[in-house]
């Protein structure tokens, strides 16, 4: 589901760079009085618990790949627009220093996962439960089904986007351009997938975890009403904790994620029969598409694949990307916060300055 470079056109690429920004406008001015408080911690440890997410590869129809996202609870807990600011940190953070998602097609899977996902999660959860009481079951449902629509609906906007391209985009002779297969080929081999193992974890991992923090802190979903900022259980960052040991595990799932293949693949007879099998038995191109090919290197991670080219042990170094990433994102929100907080000085000494 994280387009890689070259997948997409120049043009696709930013028209949904200019989509996102939209939405992260507004998600910034909508949370930026409650991220600078007891909030903007629980912002870090969605973003930190989708990016640890990602990671567990699990193995689905066809020979490839997918993921859950984490994206439905994060809306649960943040609302919508804390839940595009919380998945959109963990899919920059893939991007740049992982080489998972491309920099070209950042805002096309930040639309897709961040965005549609975290407004589909929330509005289902909030459709769903209506009415319901507190300890009522049918949250319980409505947080699962928030979870599987969400990943489900990014699945399909990620098909469509990569279908699209054969048709809109490819040469004289029409051989695809970028990414090579057209809709009735993407939509079903996205789909077969998240329809079931993929949405299945996910809807279950969110109810799973809209149970403890129902139990634990209830105030965090918004069923207790709480003068102060409610807090982030300890539980909470346990689990990230372990998640994180238990990283390596992601790895065991052979095959690659449909659409994100490199393009030495397309030139390999074994890696070309897979994409072949992967994408309904269609043939596929010969060698890489042009345009795929000239756009895949625009940006070269320092960690590709969560492998450091230092470690041996591709588990060992699967755990310390994991490490590394949640690092950088707690130190990103640090950052924030410190900024921010300097700023809140700066105008509070203004006004009283101003006062005298």
């Amino acid at each position: 589901m994280h387009i890689p470079d070259g997948y997409l056109s120049p043009s696709t690429c930013a028209t949904m760079y200019v989509a996102s920004s939209g939405f992260w406008w507004q998600a910034l001015r909508r949370t930026r009085r409650q991220m600078l408080g007891r909030a903007l911690p629980r912002l870090a440890l969605m973003a930190a618990y989708c990016f640890v997410v990602m990671l567990f590869n699990l193995p689905l129809p066809g020979g490839t790949t997918g993921h859950a996202l984490g994206v439905g609870i994060a809306a649960i807990v943040l609302g919508p627009w804390g839940g595009m600011l919380a998945v959109s940190l963990a899919l920059t953070i893939q991007a740049l220093f992982f080489g998972d998602g491309g920099i070209t097609t950042l805002g096309a899977n930040c639309f897709n996962m961040a965005i549609a996902g975290s407004l589909a999660a929330w509005g289902i959860y909030h459709l769903l439960s209506m009415g319901a009481g507190a300890n009522s079951k049918r949250r319980l449902v409505a947080a699962g089904l928030a979870g599987y629509a969400s990943i489900n609906l990014a699945a399909l906007l990620a098909a469509v986007e990569l279908g699209i391209q054969p048709m809109l985009f490819h040469d004289a002779a029409g051989a695809p351009l970028y990414a090579p297969y057209p809709l009735h080929v993407a939509i079903p081999a996205m789909m077969a997938g998240h329809l079931t193992i993929a949405g299945v974890a996910e809807a279950l991992m969110t109810a799973g975890l809209f149970a403890y923090l129902r139990r634990s802190e209830p105030a965090l979903l918004g069923l207790e009403k709480d003068d102060v900022a409610p807090r982030t259980p300890r539980g909470l960052w346990g689990g990230l904790a372990l998640l994180m040991l238990l990283a390596p595990l992601g790895i065991l799932a052979g095959g690659a994620a449909w659409g994100e293949w490199a393009p030495r693949d397309f030139d390999d007879p074994a890696a070309r029969a897979q994409i072949v099998a992967a994408s309904g038995n269609v043939a596929a191109p010969t060698a890489a598409p042009t345009g795929l090919a000239r756009l895949s290197g625009v940006w070269t991670a320092p960690l590709p694949d969560y492998a450091p080219h230092f470690v041996k042990s591709a588990g060992f170094g699967y755990f310390l990307s994991a490490i590394f990433g949640v690092g950088i994102i707690l130190g990103v929100v640090w950052l924030v916060q410190l900024l921010a907080g300097r700023r809140g000085e700066g105008v509070a000494a203004t006004a009283e300055e101003r006062e005298r």
